[in-house]
């Protein structure tokens, strides 16, 4: 019997659940050039140092037992993390990048009616995952591209559950000295959860920073979470990790995935933690390169958020043929490939990671040229 034509057609089929479809998929910046001779992806924050060669000696060594499953536990990488940075193994959970830990942790405190605050122009999966977990995502305004905890705490509700801090901030690589990250969890409700993303920690020189670390070992409603897909160049193998309160690393175990990590994964990830050389050869190339490349931009003309991470924030004028398009388009055509950050409310900026000295040179001289060139239509 076919049913009435008035009838409501979200009935006819499954329907996701409200917020879902309020998503925007995440995009990754993009890898190619076509056309180009020479291809330097400055897109992704991805090390120009490569992965350790101690990782990539464990990983292979993990090739004849692909049949079998990984442990569920991630053991061997959270020993090996807790030897690093002194820790308590049973405070860690590892995940597939800190993406997943990002978001298991909206899915175990964040639900219906629940809210979430992220700064403005705060990683895109904050967003993702609030929504995903069924919740309301608040953004709290920024000041000068750095996050406000004024803002963030005046944004806090009765409903408020999570409240997610990029520290440094990507794409703007701007940072909160550790004094403002404490009086932001000071003026938190207990039970409102702090999740501390420290992506980028390990290339911060100031000092007045620190990735939180003491605050999370000394609080109730704190974590951070790490990842091993930038200074350690893992991002293929998806590695991630997060320290917390036992009860927090409890809920978050309980709907985590059984086997999330993959064998090759922990075995990589282990040995890149403990090679200690290899991370401070690529500290030592970003502090390098980073304020180099940021005074070149300057010199061109072109507006820089000062930047504490492997990447920089370069602002374009609203000019027609002289903006953050425009400039994409002509430095893709020369085989330079940087980020488009209009997703997070900065479509007249591109993001630029710290590449290798022959990508760096030739971002400059793609960049010096476009800057001279007429409009580009």
């Amino acid at each position: 019997m076919t049913a009435p034509a008035s009838r409501d057609t979200d009935l006819a089929r499954p329907t996701p659940r409200p917020g879902v479809l309020a998503i925007e998929a995440y995009v990754p910046g993009k890898s190619g050039a076509p056309g180009a001779r020479k291809v330097h992806k400055l897109s992704s924050n991805e090390t120009p140092l490569g992965p350790s060669p101690a990782a990539v000696a464990a990983m292979r060594e993990t090739a004849g037992g692909l049949a079998l499953y990984p442990d569920g536990s991630s053991t061997r990488l959270r020993a090996a993390i807790a030897r690093k940075f002194g820790l308590d193994p049973d405070r860690i959970v590892c995940g597939a990048g800190s993406d997943e830990l990002l978001s298991l942790l909206a899915y175990a405190y964040v639900g219906p009616g629940d809210e979430g605050i992220f700064a403005e122009h705060g990683f895109l999966v904050y967003r993702i995952a609030i929504l995903a977990a069924g919740g309301t995502p608040v953004v709290a305004p920024e000041r000068d591209l750095t996050t406000d905890v004024d803002a963030i705490l005046a944004a806090v509700t009765p409903a408020t559950r999570i409240v997610y801090i990029a520290n440094p901030n990507n794409p703007t690589g701007t940072y909160l000295p550790f004094s403002e990250v404490r009086r932001l969890h000071a003026g938190l409700p207990a039970n409102v959860l702090l999740v501390l993303d420290g992506a980028y920690a390990e290339y911060v020189r100031a000092n007045d920073y620190s990735a939180g670390l003491d605050l999370v070992l000394g609080s109730e409603n704190v974590v951070m979470t790490r990842t091993f897909s930038k200074i350690y160049g893992l991002a293929a193998l998806r590695i991630g990790w997060m320290v917390g309160p036992a009860h927090v690393v409890d809920a978050v175990n309980r709907i985590r995935g059984p086997f999330n990590l993959s064998a090759s994964g922990i075995a990589a990830g282990a040995a890149a933690i403990a090679d200690e050389a290899h991370v401070a050869a690529a500290v030592a190339h970003n502090a390098a390169w980073l304020p180099r490349l940021m005074e070149a931009v300057s010199g061109l003309g072109l507006r820089v958020t000062p930047s504490v991470g492997n990447f920089l924030l370069v602002h374009f004028p609203e000019e027609p043929g002289r903006g953050a398009a425009e400039a994409d388009a002509f430095l893709t055509q020369r085989g330079v490939i940087t980020r488009r950050v209009a997703a997070y409310g900065l479509p007249n900026a591109l993001r630029v990671t710290v590449g290798s000295a022959e990508a760096n040179e030739a971002f400059l001289a793609a960049l010096s040229e476009f800057q001279r060139g007429p409009a580009h239509g």
